[in-house]
């Protein structure tokens, strides 16, 4: 034993110490040891559950592909998303693409009634909802019943709605089929002045806008 007392206290305090993280360390050390568990766990539970959607996802892609052509494959396809639990967004998908073969099969009625009931569905998001509805204003002149579709169009005519261009596009052939050329003419001016429209859009504005001429002087 050292003769310093001074290094003596020092000794002691340590071991008092040591004792007192042995006896803490028995007493606590499966919390430590259970954090540790959670940690590990959860990341490999985190990897599993990415693997997994992936593994979803490149199912339904494969899926899609081969469905590809056929509406009714299509739309069982989105059924089948729908009872197995798989996201909105992949029903969605689906759905739009049926509606696009039915329209590609002269089923323009069965089409429309496809895209409505998307457009009606809670669970899809809004901006899918949004497509659904454009589309079907596109495909049927008279859809949705009087009244409605004008208001249909200002919906998604909103500054910032995401399809705000083709909703334009389409408040302007509304118009014009309506014999309001003035008011054609102001959407596609209005439309070819949106920041961030597509040059395909612009390029068919300058059309419409060439065919229906300049304006009449008052």
């Amino acid at each position: 034993m050292s003769h310093n007392p001074d290094s003596f206290v020092d000794e002691v305090s340590e071991e008092l110490r040591r004792e007192r993280m042995t006896r803490l360390f028995r007493r606590w050390g499966w919390v430590g040891l259970l954090v540790v568990l959670l940690i590990v766990g959860g990341a490999a539970w985190n990897e599993w559950r990415k693997a997994r959607a992936a593994a979803q996802a490149q199912a339904f892609g494969d899926a899609l592909s081969a469905a590809q052509g056929d509406a009714d494959q299509l739309q069982a396809l989105a059924i089948t998303a729908a009872s197995d639990g798989a996201s909105a967004d992949r029903r969605a998908v689906a759905t739009l693409a049926a509606a696009s073969e039915l329209v590609g099969a002269g089923d323009r009625a069965r089409a429309v009634a496809v895209l409505t009931d998307l457009a009606a569905d809670a669970a899809i998001g809004p901006a899918y909802r949004d497509l659904a509805r454009l589309k079907a204003l596109g495909l049927d002149p008279e859809w949705p019943a009087d009244g409605e579709r004008a208001a249909v169009l200002a919906t998604l005519s909103i500054p910032g709605a995401p399809f705000r261009p083709l909703a334009l596009e389409q408040t302007a052939l509304d118009q014009f089929v309506a014999g309001d050329r003035d008011a054609a003419r102001a959407t596609l001016l209005g439309l070819i002045e949106e920041p961030g429209v597509p040059p395909q859009l612009r390029r068919r504005a300058d059309q419409m806008l060439a065919v229906l001429g300049p304006a009449e002087a008052p």
